[in-house]
């Protein structure tokens, strides 16, 4: 028995290895250079690896610090691969190392999660297939979070499943429960979107537990568990997770015309991929097999067939593909790796076609031909997924952003250096750029300016390093294209190297003259915009239509600490020193530091009286840390003589929040006046 078991084990464990030699050939061969989204992960990897201290150079930051590094995309990922990277190396090659080991995770919970439906033949077959599906195939070479997902989420499914479990089949364990709360909680921390695919299974198995004491206190530790992981980042991180979610699902979804959730296309959309994205003869010879099974069951249930009458574990797998699919076509963007934490799922199921064929050849007692003809839908399934994984290889880089990169290195070294560019495609983007600039110690950071007329004298006048391209830039946008005419024909900026490219282009490094006049710091224009504040929404608009260009021409934002010290000295002085307070509490707000704006906001507030924009902002970043019941009292007790009509609405509102999620009735109903309200006088006074 134990040999038997060794040898399935060794089994799984060849096709991995397999599986291993096979990512690490295509990668060696493939030349390309990772585009937006790769390059943008590879960053994070690289600047959590950092962070943590594990780079040599490179200090603990603190948790804060840590945290700061991910206010859209969950840490979770980043910083394994980052880990992963300081061990193996950080070129794209080697940090794609990371992927064979969420591989692993992914064909041992399918290996395990398969024998404990249908046996040790069903867990290698689904084996098998997991390794050859194009889609995911495809994925354990791409450096985004789409496979880590899939091998977490798939863990998280396997595990609740163990847990709901009757007792007598060895369901309803403590570590069950936890391991189950950890692997959720693991998922969300990758990747947002884990909610579509757990939060209906778990949900539903919450629910059902209630009648149970045992189970129901094993819920509430694994929800307190489940939050305790995601607090942390969730808390730092809501505002900026919110707005970076709309774009990516919302307005990217919209951009790139994809069927809405009213639109009955988006229910067909996935199961048209999934030939591709499984292999069409995966599936068809799955599909043969669990119409087998199907016609089997409905011969023996007089009522045709039941979910209720598969064996055990079988109505679960379903369930949860059934919900993860219509959840995840509930999106507005359809990209067709979102459905990859469903394709384990599918294909296990498939699987058990595929054994059902094999039990069927079985009995007609063709010797060997069962094991055959199985073998030969493997290697014939596998040679077509290895031939579009070789037709998909790129021979060159696809353009000379490591030369630019390199000749750039060889300038300003090691120190903090920003270059800036117009184009933007995948071969050469601020992404891949700044992912080549901050390897082996590096700190050259990309970004991509000309993206909106009326910034063009700012950045020619604030900017050293450009890298231009001619022809075309890889955008619709003219502003781009025109900006880059802008930079060429101005006299203080010279070209220093140039490198050919395709389609007739070139790709040039230029760089401001030595005699010409050096950009002003932005620390004047800043105190000057943070003083603004007391001028309400005016202000504010002034203040982040002039921060946000700003932040592009220094993305290390080093202002802040120029200003921060400038205000500190100005308080040992004057303690009510108004622009240092003003200064110090927006570098707050935009470091995501809310108790800290909180603290200097206060001091305002006694300066200018209750019921001012020093109560107003108070309020706001009260509430931007979860203190809503500090926010209701800080704006109920301003003094309405020191208000004008606006303030006391705004006030009002902040109030009605801090009252709803402080649980207090009169929130909700104040709400429903004074926002439109609030929104209406906002309006106008902007306009």
């Amino acid at each position: 028995m134990r040999r038997n078991a060794f040898i399935w084990w060794l089994a799984i464990f060849l096709v991995w290895l397999i599986s291993i030699a096979l990512d690490q050939a295509w990668l060696i061969a493939d030349k390309r250079l990772p585009a937006w989204d790769q390059a943008d992960y590879l960053n994070n990897a690289l600047d959590h690896g950092r962070a943590l201290g594990l780079f040599d150079g490179s200090n603990w930051s603190g948790w804060k610090a840590l945290l700061d590094l991910s206010p859209k995309i969950p840490p979770l990922s980043s910083l394994i691969s980052g880990s992963v990277m300081a061990i193996v190396g950080d070129d794209p090659d080697s940090a794609s190392f990371v992927l064979s080991l969420w591989h692993g995770l992914l064909l041992f919970v399918v290996a395990c999660w398969s024998r404990q439906l249908g046996g040790k033949n069903l867990a290698l077959i689904a084996v098998g297939l997991v390794a050859i599906s194009p889609a995911l195939a495809g994925l354990r070479v791409n450096f985004t979070l789409d496979f880590p997902l899939t091998a977490i989420s798939t863990l998280a499914l396997w595990l609740l499943w163990n847990w709901q479990l009757e007792y007598k089949s060895g369901g309803g364990k403590w570590n069950q429960a936890i391991g189950a709360a950890f692997a959720i909680g693991a998922s969300l921390l990758i990747k947002q979107s884990a909610l579509l695919t757990l939060a209906p299974p778990a949900l539903w198995e919450t629910c059902k537990t209630f009648n149970n004491p045992k189970r129901r206190v094993q819920s509430f530790i694994g929800i307190a568990l489940l939050i305790g992981l995601v607090l942390p980042w969730l808390h730092h991180n809501w505002i900026t997770t919110l707005g970076g979610t709309n774009r990516a699902v919302i307005v990217s979804g919209i951009a790139e015309g994809d069927p809405g959730i009213f639109n009955a296309e988006s229910y067909i959309w996935y199961p048209k991929l999934w030939p591709s994205q499984l292999g069409k003869i995966p599936m068809i010879i799955g599909l043969i097999g669990l119409f087998s099974i199907v016609w089997k069951q409905q011969k023996n249930v007089s009522l045709g067939f039941k979910v209720q009458t598969c064996q055990k574990g079988w109505p679960w797998l379903i369930g949860c593909s059934l919900s993860g699919w219509l959840f995840i076509s509930f999106s507005p963007n359809k990209d067709p790796r979102y459905i990859a934490p469903l394709l384990p799922l599918l294909i296990i199921l498939l699987a058990n076609g595929w054994l059902e064929i094999g039990k069927t050849l079985h009995k007609k007692n063709w010797k060997g031909i069962p094991g055959l003809v199985l073998l030969v839908g493997f290697l014939v399934s596998g040679a077509i997924t290895i031939k579009q994984r070789i037709e998909r290889i790129q021979l060159q880089s696809g353009s000379p952003a490591i030369e630019v990169i390199s000749a750039l290195r060889e300038i300003v070294g090691t120190k903090p250096t920003t270059l800036h560019l117009t184009a933007s495609s995948p071969e050469f983007n601020e992404h891949s750029l700044s992912y080549l600039g901050h390897r082996n110690g590096g700190h050259i950071s990309a970004r991509r300016l000309g993206r909106h007329r009326g910034n063009e004298e700012l950045a020619l006048k604030q900017s050293r390093w450009w890298v231009l391209v001619t022809g075309d830039q890889g955008t619709y946008r003219s502003s781009a294209k025109t900006l880059s005419q802008l930079v060429r024909n101005d006299g203080r900026f010279e070209r220093i190297q140039i490198w050919a490219w395709n389609n007739d282009r070139d790709v040039e490094l230029w760089r401001l003259k030595s005699s010409a006049k050096q950009p002003v710091p932005f620390d004047e224009r800043f105190i000057a915009l943070a003083s603004s504040m007391q001028e309400g929404p005016e202000g504010l608009d002034n203040i982040f239509s002039s921060i946000g260009p700003w932040h592009l021409l220094d993305p290390q934002f080093s202002y802040q600490k120029r200003v921060f010290d400038w205000a500190l000295k100005r308080l040992e002085v004057n303690s009510s020193d108004k622009d240092a307070l003003w200064s110090l509490s927006l570098i707050s707000i935009l470091q995501n530091r809310p108790a800290q704006a909180e603290l200097r906001l206060a001091k305002l507030e006694k300066i200018y009286g209750r019921g001012s924009w020093a109560s107003i902002y108070r309020s706001a970043v009260l509430l931007a840390d979860w203190k809503s019941c500090a926010t209701a009292r800080v704006a109920d007790s301003a003094n309405s003589k020191n208000s004008t009509e606006i303030q006391l609405t705004l006030l009002e509102v902040f109030r009605d929040l801090g009252r709803t999620f402080c649980f207090d009735f009169r929130g909700p109903i104040g709400l429903t006046t004074n926002l439109p309200k609030a929104i209406e006088q906002i309006s106008e006074n902007l306009q």
